[in-house]
C-alpha cells in the first residue's frame, strides 16, 4: 500500500523553486507515483492562490500541471474542521486532511501543528 501525504504549501513551492532539495524529494515521489497526494478542495485553494504570485516566479504552465496532475492522481478528503489548538489557524486545513485521511503531513514548520508521529519535515519523511 502507497503512503499517503499531505503537503503543506511551503513543502511544495520549496520543490518547484529548488528541484534538488528534500521537499522536490518527497514531491517527486508523487511524481512517481510512490506516494498518493491527499488534498481538499480547501488545500487547492491554498495552493493556487500561492503557486500564481507573480512574485515567485512559477511559470503558469508548470503551476496549471502540478495542479492538474494533483486533481487527477491525488486523493479528494473532505474533512470536518478539528478543534485542536493550531499556533496558525491558516495551518489548520492541511493537518484535518491528514488526520482525516492517515495521511503523513510534510512540513517545513513542524511547530505550527499539534505534536504527532504523523507529522514530519520533508527529511524525517526521506528517511522513513
Amino acid at each position: 500500500m502507497l503512503r499517503r501525504v499531505v503537503l503543506d504549501t511551503n513543502i511544495l513551492v520549496s520543490a518547484l523553486l529548488t528541484p534538488s532539495g528534500n521537499p522536490a524529494s518527497v514531491y517527486k515521489m508523487f511524481f512517481n507515483g510512490e506516494i498518493v497526494l491527499v488534498y481538499s478542495e480547501e488545500i487547492m485553494l491554498e495552493y493556487e492562490d500561492v503557486l500564481y504570485r507573480p512574485r515567485l516566479k512559477i511559470a503558469t504552465e508548470d503551476a496549471d500541471t502540478i495542479l492538474e496532475m494533483i486533481r487527477q492522481c491525488g486523493e479528494f478528503v473532505a474533512p470536518p474542521p478539528s478543534t485542536y489548538p493550531m499556533a496558525d489557524e491558516d495551518d489548520r486545513l492541511f493537518y484535518d486532511a491528514a488526520r482525516i485521511a492517515d495521511a503523513y503531513l510534510i512540513t517545513g514548520n513542524t511547530r505550527h501543528y499539534p505534536a504527532s508521529s504523523l507529522v514530519l519535515t520533508p527529511k524525517e519523511f526521506l528517511e522513513l
